[in-house]
């Protein structure tokens, strides 16, 4: 007798599944390159290009960075046959693609030897039924297609195009709207449908509430952080704030900018440790703090004339002294925001394995730290190149590092170093 069994689920076992669809030119490559950079946390990106080399356009320039452009590994295709896109996907699990992008999904529908030619050549042989019956071929390789896609084991993202559709209502033909060049329904197998117009994308459909109904221009980073963080994979927005926070050259405005960043995530609320003291506050009042401490004061007044208003408001002349400065051999904001995307990659991403993170951090460079803004520039490289290390191992990432960090505290036992 078959037993059946429920396992625990979790988010952090899903990965994304995004459509983006609009006609040529809206900007859907682009925009799948700029969202596929924020999922793929440093992992590599892979593109099956069927519209003829024009993701080529924004890749990068060797010896000339200033061009911009992205990195991504860039396969053609000629022929659009789904069962080539079931082997592409093959590939991609097998190179360790932290994103496959398919650009684009609708020629495996219509193009040269994509599925609609498949069945008319099927239904058009002898006794086969024409169309009709040319469908009992196309089905199942259309499922096997859709089984492969959904089923890749990195972050998914395909365009679409799309055409006008219209009513037709005795001699009133009305436009309502646009059918993406797929079958009808596609859309309703992945997680995320926005559809693309001059670079802005609405979202269409979706299984992540914070982006049902969005309209956003440019889509890119932030909609990755924001999606992975639905999954239980992003980085710590809270912590990210309170680094940025404590972070060298904090101004008033940058303040004004992180207290709306946190109000728009709904994160003002949330419970913090203060940087210095270490007592319990919320995220809003430390921004407050942070932020009045660096607000430009009024010119003193010099003759001997009362000034008007209230007075300043108390606060902290200079920033903290653990801030981070580079200038003097402290850890950098961008060595900050990279140890939080690789501590993700090695299961220590989430806002309560923050001492974990610091536990596993103080053994890897030797001594022992309060908060990651106390590294110097040359521990926190350290820091960087061991967790790069394991964060490339894929599966094995989290279960190996946890063995290493294990390994370094009963090391740091056996010689009367503190390892807690």
């Amino acid at each position: 007798m078959t037993t059946f069994t429920f396992a625990p689920a979790t988010r952090e076992q899903a990965r994304a599944r995004i459509g983006l669809q609009g006609p040529a030119g809206s900007g859907k490559t682009k925009t799948a390159l700029r969202i596929a950079e924020g999922l793929a946390q440093g992992g590599q990106i892979g593109l099956a290009d069927t519209e003829r080399g024009s993701a080529l356009k924004y890749a990068i320039v060797p010896g000339k960075p200033e061009l911009g452009g992205h990195v991504f590994g860039h396969l053609p295709m000629d022929r659009h046959d789904p069962r080539d896109l079931i082997k592409v996907v093959r590939a991609a699990e097998e190179a360790k693609l932290a994103v496959l992008i398919v650009d684009s999904w609708s020629h495996f529908w219509n193009g040269r030897g994509g599925l609609l030619e498949i069945v008319e050549e099927a239904g058009s042989q002898k006794g086969a039924g024409g169309t009709f019956g040319g469908w009992r071929t196309g089905n199942p390789i259309e499922q096997e297609m859709l089984d492969a896609l959904l089923n890749f084991r990195g972050h998914l993202i395909v365009t679409m195009r799309t055409k006008g559709d219209y009513v037709i209502e005795g001699k009133k033909v009305t436009k309502v709207g646009v059918k993406a060049v797929q079958r009808e329904g596609a859309e309703y197998e992945l997680d995320v449908v926005m559809d693309m117009v001059e670079g802005t994308a609405t979202v269409t459909k979706t299984r992540y509430e914070p982006l049902n109904g969005q309209v956003i221009h440019h889509p890119g980073e932030d909609v990755a952080e924001l999606i992975l963080e639905q999954l239980g994979q992003g980085v710590d927005p809270v912590q990210v704030i309170v680094d940025e926070l404590v972070g060298d050259g904090l101004t008033y405005e940058r303040a004004l900018e992180l207290h709306g960043r946190a109000k728009s995530r709904g994160v003002l609320d949330s419970g913090v440790m203060h940087p210095e003291s270490g007592e319990p506050t919320m995220l809003g009042e430390l921004i407050r703090e942070y932020g009045q401490a660096v607000k430009p004061q009024p010119t003193p007044v010099t003759t001997g004339a009362t000034p008007s208003g209230p007075p300043p408001s108390p606060g902290r002349e200079q920033p903290p002294a653990n801030v981070a400065d580079s200038g003097s051999g402290r850890v950098t904001a961008p060595q900050m925001r990279m140890m939080h995307a690789l501590f993700t990659r090695v299961g220590l991403g989430a806002k309560e394995d923050r001492e974990q993170r610091l536990r596993a951090t103080s053994l890897i460079i030797g001594r022992q730290i309060g908060s990651a803004n106390d590294l110097t520039l040359d521990e926190a490289k350290a820091l960087l190149d061991t967790l790069g290390n394991f964060g490339e191992r894929g599966e094995t990432a989290a279960s190996d590092f946890a063995a290493m960090v294990e390994g370094l505290a009963k090391e740091a036992a056996s010689s009367g170093q503190a390892a807690a």
